[in-house]
């Protein structure tokens, strides 16, 4: 394990309580000393939820490692179960319980309970949050998934959504989106699962005629079990983006015997149409980062190059489980991926990509700032801003429309900031100017404070040591664009560093210009 500031995933305990506070009648007893319940707050404060999770901790402390804390679980089983009464239950251990090898399996197995009792196996040390929910939902589905009766012939055919979970990039929203695909192409939905679900649910899951996964990381594994046991073909294409969407429908309807055209002829989708206007035209080839996690990095790169122009210069995820696929997309991109988990290694490929645009967690959006980059968060982990209370969906036809506004507007407001700049000392709309139709008289207003042309600026960069820039060359730098400041800057002190030049003034900065022109 590595300590660090930052982390993109919680232990695996922490993708088992995303399970257990999407589904309804589930219980779970996690094994903890007092302080790991801290993961409250994730759902609370992040997802503004209006009660606690579903979760009793043991909550042992440390005078009580000379006792039995065996005991002290299986009270805290037993009074779950009176005061709740799931229809189920999952048990484990927190990441510190882990060491003291109580087994919680065997103990719960012991109350000999009048509901099924889950045990989990969640290794925290070897694997992390992602894969944590994946396993409870598999397990889960193993113990409470009843084989399938032989299914009636029917008129409509139904399917399965399986993967949005509590504490999920905008599960809830796109789960709506694609409820209206799915009835648009006449197909009943028979079971979604996790969000919402009851362990009397899950024991329906074969019913089905077909699974939609929407979020790999957390259903795969759960409906290729489902395939090979009760014979349920499943599709996870992710349908985030106008293109990926219609393939969707069209996977979709491959499965269920249908006729896609009703739901592709009526796409209603304005981002085709926005993407070639006059107002996003000068938008085409900007540069673009993207990180997080495999499901949405993945889509919003092909949204990003295909639908919107952008030139993709970097793709990664910190989901090691999903590298390979990662990894191929990347290759499509003409790029090498980056796989990592350490915050600090992710800052160190944007400085280097020099990107104009970042698309990643909330990690990358504090990354992006201090490096004076436009961000937009499309992935988890994410911070209440990124839950918002109205209909923001990233799948579907509307998905797109969002996806467009979200990757679209952080440039646009780059722009406004870049006239503002460059109009700041115009004698006409400079900001001690009262507008046009106030009189256009001047504010009183303090005299600006003077700057000694041969003063000079200390500026750091993370992928650089220290330079010197004169003021009139700051000044002069300020002039270019705001979407290439960046790169120009990053020019200027290798065109100097590469000379030893001691001070970057206006000829530095144009020579530079004019070498790397060349």
């Amino acid at each position: 394990m590595q300590l660090t500031l930052w982390t993109y995933e919680g232990p695996p305990h922490i993708g088992a309580m995303r399970i257990a506070t999407a589904m309804r009648g589930l219980h779970y007893v996690l094994h903890a000393p007092q302080g790991d319940t801290y993961a409250d707050l994730l759902f609370t404060m992040i997802e503004r939820r209006d009660a606690r999770p579903p979760v009793t901790y043991t909550t042992f402390q440390a005078r009580d490692l000379g006792a039995d804390t065996a005991e002290i679980f299986k009270e805290a089983v037993g009074l779950a179960y009176a005061r709740f009464r799931p229809q189920a239950m999952i048990v484990g251990a927190s990441c510190t319980a882990e060491l003291l090898q109580d087994d919680p399996a065997g103990l719960a197995r012991a109350l000999d309970l009048p509901i099924p009792v889950i045990p989990l196996d969640l290794p925290a040390y070897q694997k992390k949050e992602n894969w944590g929910a994946a396993e409870t939902f598999y397990r889960l589905v193993r113990a409470l998934s009843a084989p399938p009766a032989p299914r009636a012939a029917r008129a409509r055919r139904s399917c399965n959504l399986l993967g949005p979970t509590a504490l999920g990039f905008r599960h809830r929203d796109d789960l709506r989106e694609v409820r209206g695909l799915i009835a648009r192409l006449g197909i009943d939905v028979n079971v979604v699962a996790p969000l919402g679900a009851t362990p009397a649910d899950l024991a329906r899951l074969g019913e089905a005629d077909f699974n939609v996964v929407l979020y790999p990381e957390v259903a795969r594994s759960a409906a290729v079990w489902l395939q090979k046991a009760h014979g349920q073909p499943f599709t996870d294409v992710v349908p985030i983006g106008v293109g990926a969407t219609r393939a969707f429908v069209k996977a979709v309807a491959d499965l269920a015997g249908v006729d896609p055209a009703p739901v592709l002829d009526a796409d209603e989708s304005r981002l085709p149409w926005y993407s070639r206007s006059v107002d996003s035209t000068y938008l085409t080839g900007k540069r673009v980062f993207v990180f997080g996690d495999a499901t949405h990095a993945i889509a919003a790169a092909r949204v990003a190059r295909a639908e919107l122009g952008f030139s993709v210069v970097g793709l990664g995820t910190y989901a090691r489980d999903f590298a390979r696929e990662v990894r191929a997309e990347a290759e499509v991109h003409g790029i090498q991926a980056v796989i990592s988990d350490d915050y600090l290694e992710v800052e160190a490929a944007i400085a280097a990509a020099q990107p104009e645009l970042v698309l990643g967690t909330q990690m990358e959006r504090h990354i992006a700032k201090r490096l004076g980059i436009p961000c937009a968060v499309i992935s988890a982990p994410m911070h209440v801003q990124d839950v918002p209370a109205r209909h923001a969906p990233q799948m579907g036809f509307e998905g797109a429309n969002v996806l467009f506004d979200t990757f679209v507007h952080p440039l646009m407001m780059g722009l406004e900031e870049h006239l503002l700049a460059m109009f700041r000392d115009d004698p006409e709309f400079h900001d001690g100017v009262a507008p046009s139709h106030l009189g256009g008289r001047p504010h009183a207003s303090p005299e600006p404070v003077a700057v000694a042309p041969a003063a000079a600026a200390s500026i750091t960069t993370p992928s650089a040591a220290a330079i010197a820039w004169a003021a009139e060359a700051e000044r002069e730098l300020r002039k270019v664009p705001f979407f290439v400041r960046g790169k120009a800057r990053h020019n200027t002190e290798r065109f100097a560093r590469e000379r030893a030049l001691p001070l970057i003034t206006v000829e530095t900065l144009y020579d530079a210009k004019a070498h790397f022109s060349r």
